[in-house]
């Protein structure tokens, strides 16, 4: 498998923050991290104010809807999520070397 893609689809249908719906129905707001492609499947990195303060990050998997919209699908197999979590520290790496001029 290749390393990760970033994408910028979400951000441009809707923006930098990103207000999902609990199961209970309220919402919370999310600022988009990164959106990248791993092999055959697309993730989101999102994360809260309260989640950057304990420097946590969640992942989910980007669905691509009929209407041409986006839908955001948890991850529920935890192998599936340590992929996401992988592929979003590659990605976060190779920019960050890339930004240094260091990556070869």
């Amino acid at each position: 498998m290749s390393g990760p893609e970033r994408l910028n689809r979400l951000e441009e249908a809707y923006g930098r923050e990103i207000e999902l719906i609990d199961g209970g129905g309220g919402t919370e707001t999310f600022e988009l991290l990164a959106e990248f492609r791993l092999g055959d499947a697309v993730y989101a990195a999102l994360q809260t104010p309260g989640m950057r303060r304990n420097d946590e990050i969640a992942f989910f998997r980007v669905e691509e809807r009929e209407d041409g919209g986006f839908g955001l699908a948890d991850i529920e197999d935890e192998d599936e999520w340590e992929t996401a979590a992988e592929g979003y520290d590659e990605l976060i790496f190779e920019e960050s070397a890339e930004d240094r001029g260091t990556l070869e």
